[in-house]
């Protein structure tokens, strides 16, 4: 291992032993003495892994079995010398400019000692052996005194020289020399085949983990599975280890890319993405997408470009494409990636036709269908086959889901009517149902009859005799019962007296004082029953006859009716001393009495609204009770729903909820419509839906909120009243849509910046929906995206100027991006204007007027550049005498004939323009004042003397006066000119005229 110079004091230094491998040489045990000089520190690794450190000054041996010598790598500035010193061979590693010999005693302490390893016969020990001797600064007896090696034994030192050639982009030819030298300098022949040899190669660095590719006897390898264009090193390590040889693999054509993704679909298109591959040193600059146009043929080209997503459009519904992908380089194409197929939207199924009977049984119903219209056999559908038993009240169940065209319903009951519907469905979604068809199972055999029983009073002539049915019907309602009766108490000698439906008979012509045998069979759809047990009666007395059916007494209500029913057709010779009446929700259910009592009318409470009941009266004597009459089917009035229950919620979506209840008993009236009553709290609720469906789909909800929900039905005869709450937690989900977005103007934004460039925006943060919101997308100009973190507010900055942006924004958190908020449409402020040019249009002795650019001479509220006027003052300084939008000023309060500076700058909001070049403009001088009204003094008859008084002097400019007169109201006027100084004037008049 090679040790550098600034490790040799303070830091420490690692010596790593190989072993080495051979074939048919025989080495001796190796002992190698490191010795350690004061103030450094010696460190070795021992097999298991832990490190052992050993402070100077000492001398450390070290043994190792298989007699291999590490090699020894000098820092830089210094050599090694090998000495020999009582038998032992040390190799001393000394600065370059130091001279030794082996007579000479070891350098001083302060250079560092670097022993060479020395061979010698030492007992065999099963692994190495590290004996470090601390603190003695000798080398222990038993390592000083060994015996000398065999004279025939000779220690080799190798050299391997790595060579790499042909690098390819994933294989590179590596080749080693072999350099022999002995202990005594002599050269020495071996043939590399007396070795083994281990190759490693690192990609990741220098310092990094190696891999063995190789092991054998080989010269020249070639490396295989190399990455392109990565720097790889490479060492042997089994040997000797070799100088660390480095090199870069070529640049090649990319790998295959993954296959691209569905990301949309519609029924004329597919729109799909993919990601680059590993671009093996040359970046990608295209891809090639092809597909088979949904022919299952051929692949053609249908994208090639830069972008790293597609849009298939044009297409066929329902339709299977074919789609692979290529990335190519400036080097070339890379291999396609697997094949994927996906399909376009298709169209979902039309209602099938109803199922078919096939067969029944008992217990069972074989049913067959056939595809739907416009569909065959051989495309890819499912059927789900609904029935409803009758009377169950929990409607259609799906009983069947699969693609067979029959199936077998198995667990039914027997002589029961069941309603079937068929949906079919495809990837697309399911079909209405079919019409609505009714199939039966069949009936099974009924059981016996109960035990016949005597009915009232036994005659002597007669006997009534009555059975309740069988406690098995087989299924269906018998039609038919068997009364048979025997004189003889044994035999077989029966004779049938009674054959109907009803369930009991009046035996007469009877014998009185006769024992009789009496048994019951009867027959239904599935047969004849076994014959009941055998009832034995004597004759005697017979009770009273049969009553009329009642009857109703006023209108029905909806829990009571009130019944009346006449005597019965004859008393049996006793008077009737009680009448029973007997209630059954149905002919088949268990009677139930109602009423007993003398009184012909009784009323019946506890009844439920809309409900058929049947009722029976019988009539009693002292005989005992006569037969039950003929039924009376009576209906209570119809009243309002049941109470819903508690309906069921799923959240089919975090913004959409799908509500199902199930229909409660209606009452006698049918159910027209159900109220959904939806709220966020419990205590303010609304009706958010009516109608006559058992499920409502709730949309436009918020994510990860609570909403409560109860259900009410609704007939002709009232509301029922609400179920219990349904309680349901929408699930968290994207954030809303930013609902706030507004440009930010130049007085709110908190940094400087030039408008011209830059908008501020700012928005409020939307509604997380149960997520926290950790950024935002920034969509401006031409689908421009930038992405922020958790702020209300940003700086869009490197924009154009003067050019109108449409912005929107879209929210971030854990479940993905939000939609996008309602644009804004804003515009950058134009480049600071050039100035204009400036003139002075009106000249005056106390003001100028002045002007420039092009545009009105009034403030226009929509234009949008001002300008600022500037003129010198006294002291020489610019100072501003206009700001503002118009085009025209006067600068007033001037001195005549004197001349004024001007400069002049436009600027917008978006910054202020240079200053134009200074202009001149001089005002001109101002004519006199008005004169006070002259004084006329007359001198004589035709003279008058005219005064006035005189102006004070104008500097420069002399003042000349002058003087008219006019003659009465003529029009004509004469001047006088009075010259520059005169104040007295003298006119000579005419007479008699009027001067003015």
């Amino acid at each position: 291992h090679q040790y550098y110079p600034k490790l040799f004091k303070k830091n420490q230094i690692l010596i790593s032993l190989l072993m080495l491998y051979s074939k048919g040489l025989v080495f001796c045990f190796q002992v190698i003495l490191v010795q350690v000089n004061p103030g450094e520190t010696f460190t070795i690794r021992t097999e298991d892994g832990h490190i052992q450190c050993i402070q100077g000054p000492a001398h450390v041996p070290m043994v190792s079995p298989n007699g291999s010598v590490p090699p020894i790598f000098v820092p830089p500035g210094y050599v090694s010398q090998m000495v020999e010193e009582n038998g032992v061979r040390k190799v001393m590693v000394l600065p370059h400019s130091s001279e030794f010999h082996p007579s000479m005693h070891p350098p001083p302490p302060h250079v560092p000692h670097y022993m060479h390893p020395h061979p010698a016969l030492l007992p065999h020990p099963p692994h190495p052996v590290y004996s470090p001797v601390p603190g003695t600064g000798e080398i222990p007896p038993q390592f000083i005194h060994q015996p000398p090696p065999p004279t025939h034994q000779t220690y080799l030192h190798y050299l391997w020289f790595l060579k790499v050639s042909d690098i390819q982009a994933r294989s590179a030819v590596l080749s080693w020399n072999l350099s022999v030298s002995s202990q005594n300098g002599e050269s020495q022949s071996l043939t590399p085949a007396t070795f083994i040899f281990e190759v490693a190669v690192s990609n990741s660095g220098k310092n990094g983990k190696f891999k063995s590719v190789y092991i054998g006897e080989e010269t020249t390898i070639t490396l295989p599975e190399l990455r392109p264009a990565t720097d790889c090193h490479v060492s042997s390590i089994k040997e000797s280890v070799s100088e660390l040889v480095s090199f870069t693999t070529e640049s090649c054509e990319p790998d295959p890319p993954a296959a691209p993704k569905l990301i949309n679909r519609t029924k004329n298109s597919l729109s799909l993405q993919w990601k680059s591959s590993n671009d093996n040193g040359s970046k990608i600059t295209n891809f090639l997408l092809e597909w088979d146009e949904g022919k299952s043929g051929a692949f053609i080209e249908c994208y090639y470009g830069n972008l790293k997503q597609y849009k298939l459009t044009k297409l066929s519904p329902a339709t299977k494409y074919l789609l692979r992908l290529a990335a190519k380089n400036d080097i070339g194409m890379s291999g396609f990636s697997d094949t994927v197929a996906y399909y376009t939207a298709g169209i979902v199924p039309s209602p099938p036709l109803p199922p078919q009977f096939i067969e029944a049984g008992v217990t069972w119903l074989s049913l067959k269908w056939s595809p739907p219209n416009g569909m065959s056999s051989d495309d890819s559908l499912t059927y789900t086959l609904d029935m409803e038993e009758e009377d169950s009240g929990y409607g259609f169940q799906p009983k069947y889901n699969g693609e067979e065209l029959s199936c077998t319903l198995k667990n039914l009951r027997r002589n029961t009517s069941y309603k079937f519907r068929l949906s079919a469905c495809n990837n697309e979604g399911k079909s209405i149902p079919s019409e609505v068809v009714e199939y039966s199972t069949i009936p099974d055999k009924p059981g016996p009859p109960s035990k016949p029983s005597v009915k009232g009073k036994i005659h002597s002539h007669t006997v009534k005799v009555t059975w309740d049915p069988p406690k098995n019907n087989g299924g269906s309602d018998i039609s038919k019962y068997f009364l048979e009766i025997s004189e003889t108490l044994i035999g077989n000698n029966w004779v049938v007296v009674y054959s109907g439906c009803m369930r009991e008979h009046v035996c007469d012509h009877l014998k009185p004082g006769t024992s009789y045998r009496l048994r019951v069979s009867c027959v239904s759809k599935g047969g004849e029953s076994p014959a009941s047990d055998v009832l034995t009666v004597q004759t005697s007395a017979v009770p009273p006859g049969p009553c009329h059916a009642p009857c109703l007494v006023s209108k029905a209500k909806p829990r009571e009716i009130t019944l009346q029913w006449g005597p019965p057709s004859t008393d049996g010779g006793s008077e009737v001393t009680e009448y029973v009446v007997e209630m059954a929700n149905s002919e088949q259910d268990e009677h139930r009495q109602v009423y007993q009592g003398l009184t012909r009318e009784c009323t019946v409470n506890n009844l439920l609204p809309g409900r058929m009941y049947c009722f029976w009266i019988r009539a009693g004597n002292k005989a005992g009770f006569g037969p039950l009459s003929e039924k009376a089917e009576i209906s209570t009035a119809a009243g309002p729903p049941d109470q819903c229950s508690t309906p069921l919620l799923t959240c089919k979506a975090a913004t959409c909820v799908v509500v199902t209840w199930e229909s409660p008993v209606c009452n006698g009236a049918e159910i027209c419509e159900y109220r959904l009553d939806w709220g966020q709290m419990e205590g303010s609720m609304r009706i958010i839906y009516t109608g006559p469906c058992l499920s409502y789909e709730v949309k436009g909800l918020t994510p990860a909120t609570t909403y409560y929900c109860r259900v009410q039905a609704v007939n002709i005869a009232g509301v029922g009243l609400f179920g219990d709450i349904g309680v349901v937690t929408t699930p968290a989900s994207v954030p809303a849509a930013v609902s706030v977005l507004h440009l930010l103007e130049e007085d709110q934004m908190g940094i400087p910046c030039y408008l011209s460039a830059c908008l501020a925006i700012q928005w409020e943060e939307p509604c997380c929906h149960g997520s926290d919101v950790i950024g935002y997308n920034i969509e401006y100009g031409e689908k421009q995206l930038v992405t922020v973190g958790r702020v209300t507010s940003h700086i869009l900055e490197n924009l154009h100027a003067d050019t109108l942006y449409r912005i929107r924004i879209q929210a971030i958190n854990n479940f993905g991006v939000g939609p996008f908020s309602h644009s804004i449409k804003a515009k950058t402020k134009p480049l600071p204007p050039d100035p204009p040019h400036l003139e002075c249009v009106v000249f005056s002795y106390q003001s100028l007027k002045l002007k420039w650019g092009e545009g009105p001479s009034r403030a226009l509220i929509t234009n949008p550049t001002q300008f600022n006027l500037q003129m010198e003052d006294k002291f020489g300084r610019f100072v501003t005498v206009y700001s503002g939008p118009c085009h025209t000023y006067k600068v007033q309060r001037l001195n005549e004939s004197t001349t004024y500076y001007f400069k002049i700058q436009a600027y917008i909001d978006a910054g202020e323009g240079e200053f134009s070049e200074v202009y001149a403009f001089t005002t001109i001088r101002s004519p006199p004042v008005s004169l006070k009204a002259p004084k006329v003094n007359q001198v004589g008859e035709n003279i008058c003397e005219i005064t006035w008084e005189p102006l004070q002097s104008m500097k420069i400019d002399s003042i000349v006066y002058i003087l008219q007169l006019a003659s009465g109201r003529e029009v004509d006027q004469f001047t006088f000119h009075c010259g520059v100084v005169v104040r007295l004037f003298r006119i000579f008049l005419v007479d008699t005229m009027h001067y003015i």
